[in-house]
């Protein structure tokens, strides 16, 4: 499964980001604008959920709980930063998707019993979506916490995420992950439609899995 997570630095609008994923296939969008205000985000959803909805496509906020609520969203993806897990499950209900991140065993050991649908593990390598000091994953690191998570029997669904190209997607795949959650990669491409089309393509002999998820 694909992830998109938008990125403000990008020379493309937020929205129109989101509209090229969704031409391209592209069926799980992670809004993150971090420096924006809520007016800010509440007109990009305005724009784009009439279109998530029409494809069924997830859409889903960073962060930002109280206003997923507020525009009912189909979630939230919480940094480490942000929000409690179980505060935001109470607040967005029992079919809300949430989303956490982890950089280690620990981090996920410490959501292991909380209700929570997926995890992102990263950065697996060097990406603005981190702070600079956050320690890179690379594909060792990103295996090792995927045999930890099966020798405690964790079985939430985790994603890779940070710097991503799509040369790394099969060894990522085969790494244990369930998925890769991608922003530079697409949004800095000179046609997002077309990159998030070629990363499906790399997905494709993978989806099994997520079938059997």
């Amino acid at each position: 499964m694909l992830q998109y997570i938008t990125n403000s630095k990008s020379s493309v609008g937020v929205a129109d980001q989101v509209k090229g994923v969704i031409r391209g296939g592209g069926r799980w969008i992670q809004l993150r604008m971090e420096d924006a205000t809520d007016d800010d985000i509440r007109k990009v959803v305005e724009e784009i959920k009439p279109i998530c909805l029409e494809v069924q496509a997830f859409l889903l906020l960073h962060d930002r709980v109280e206003l997923a609520k507020t525009l009912d969203v189909g979630g939230v993806h919480l940094s480490q930063k942000g929000e409690l897990p179980s505060k935001a499950r109470l607040l967005l209900g029992p079919a809300a998707v949430i989303g956490v991140t982890a950089n280690n065993i620990n981090d996920v050991k410490a959501v292991r019993s909380l209700d929570v649908d997926y995890i992102g593990i990263g950065p697996y390598k060097e990406s603005d979506l981190f702070e600079k000091e956050t320690p890179l994953l690379g594909l060792d690191g990103i295996k090792n916490i995927d045999s930890d998570m099966q020798k405690l029997e964790i079985n939430i669904a985790h994603v890779a995420v940070g710097g991503i190209k799509k040369e790394d997607v099969v060894d990522l795949l085969k790494s244990g992950v369930n998925g890769i959650a991608i922003s530079e990669a697409i949004a800095f491409s000179d046609d997002i439609e077309k990159s998030t089309k070629e990363f499906l393509e790399v997905l494709k002999p993978f989806e099994k899995f997520k079938d059997e998820a």
